[in-house]
C-alpha cells in the first residue's frame, strides 16, 4: 500500500504523535501534582511537621526577617523590602548568590577585554543593585497575587461572620483554606492574636509585611468596628466589591496603555538585538576595539542614556492611581 518513501513519513508522523502524547501526559501528571502542592500554604506545611503553633509563628517570622537577630544587620527600607518580597531564603545565602552573580558578570566582561578598573566599578554597582532588583521583582509578583486573593478572602470572612463566628475565627478560616501568600499572612494574624496581640495591631503588622495598597481599607474597617461597633459583615461585603472594581479598573488601564509598554519593550530590545546581529555577521566589527579604553566609556555612556530613555518611557506608560 505504501512505498518505502511514504512509509518513512508515516513513521515520522507516528513518532511525532507519540512524542506529543507523552509530553501531554507528563504535563498533566505534573500539573496535577503541582495543584496538590499549592493547595497547602507555607504555614500549613510547617504545621505538618508536628511542631507547636508558637514554633510555627517563630519560624515564619524568622524566614521573613522579622526576628530581632536579623533586624540588627539590615537597614529599615531594605528589611521592609525583604519582608514584603516574601523571600524565605536566609539573607546571607541570598546575598552570597547575588554577589557571586555580580562577580561572574564582571569576570566575564574583563575576559572579553573590559579594563580592570571598569570591572571593579561594575562589581561595586551590581552587588547592591542585584539583590534590590530581585526582591523588587518578587515583591511585585507577590503583591499581584495578594491583590487577586484579597476580595475572595474578605468574602470568606463575611461568610464566617454570617455563620456566627467572631472575626479572629473567620480570619483563621482564611489561613486554612487559601493558598499563599494570603493564607500564610492571615495565619500569622491568627497566631499573633492567639498569643496576646490585639486584632488591630495584628492587622497593622499585616500591612507592614505585605504593603498592598488596599489593605488600609480592611484595617480601617476592622478598627472602626472594634472601637465603635457596626455591621462589619456589610462593610466587608461592600469592601470586597470595591476592591474587585478597582482591580477591573487597573486591568482596563493596563490594557489601554499596553501599546506604550510594547513600544518601550521594542525600543529596549532593538539595541541589544542589533549588537547581537552585528557580532554574528561581522565578529571583527567590535573585537578590533575591545582593548581600547575609550570604547568601554562610550558603551557605558550609551547604556546610561538607554536606561534613562527606558525609565522615561516606562514612567509614561505605567499609571498609578
Amino acid at each position: 500500500m505504501f512505498d518505502g518513501f511514504s512509509a518513512i513519513y508515516v513513521v515520522y508522523a507516528g513518532a511525532a504523535l507519540t512524542g506529543i502524547m507523552v509530553a501531554e501526559a507528563v504535563y498533566l501528571l505534573y500539573a496535577g501534582r503541582s495543584d496538590k502542592r499549592t493547595a497547602i500554604n507555607r504555614r500549613m506545611k510547617l504545621q505538618e511537621n508536628k511542631i507547636s503553633q508558637e514554633q510555627v509563628l517563630i519560624q515564619l517570622r524568622k524566614e521573613r526577617g522579622l526576628d530581632a537577630g536579623t533586624s540588627l544587620f539590615s537597614p529599615g527600607r531594605f528589611r521592609a523590602l525583604r519582608t514584603q518580597s516574601g523571600m524565605a531564603m536566609p539573607l546571607s545565602k541570598f546575598l552570597m548568590i547575588t554577589c557571586g552573580v555580580a562577580m561572574a558578570v564582571a569576570l566575564f566582561a574583563i575576559s572579553r577585554g573590559l579594563p580592570l578598573l571598569m570591572g571593579l566599578i561594575l562589581v561595586v554597582v551590581l552587588m547592591p543593585l542585584l539583590p534590590v532588583m530581585a526582591m523588587r521583582s518578587m515583591r511585585k509578583r507577590r503583591l499581584k497575587r495578594f491583590g487577586i486573593q484579597l476580595p475572595e478572602a474578605l468574602e470568606l470572612i463575611t461568610r464566617g461572620l454570617k455563620a456566627g463566628h467572631p472575626v479572629p475565627v473567620a480570619i483563621a478560616m482564611v489561613s486554612r483554606e487559601m493558598p499563599d501568600p494570603i493564607g500564610t499572612e492571615f495565619g500569622v494574624i491568627a497566631d499573633e492574636v492567639t498569643y496576646g496581640s490585639d486584632l488591630v495591631s495584628a492587622l497593622n503588622s499585616l500591612f507592614d509585611r505585605v504593603g498592598h495598597e488596599d489593605l488600609p481599607l480592611f484595617v480601617t474597617a476592622v478598627s472602626i468596628q472594634t472601637s465603635s461597633g457596626g455591621n462589619l459583615r456589610e462593610i466587608l461585603d461592600g469592601l470586597s466589591t470595591t476592591i474587585r472594581e478597582r482591580g477591573k479598573l487597573r486591568r482596563k488601564v493596563r490594557a489601554i496603555s499596553s501599546e506604550g509598554r510594547l513600544s518601550a519593550y521594542i525600543l529596549t530590545a532593538v539595541p541589544a538585538l542589533l549588537f547581537t546581529a552585528i557580532m554574528a555577521m561581522m565578529p571583527g566589527y567590535y573585537s578590533d576595539v575591545w582593548g581600547v579604553p575609550k570604547t568601554w566609556y562610550m558603551i557605558g555612556g550609551s547604556v546610561s542614556w538607554l536606561m534613562l530613555g527606558n525609565l522615561i518611557m516606562f514612567k509614561m506608560s505605567n499609571f498609578r492611581f
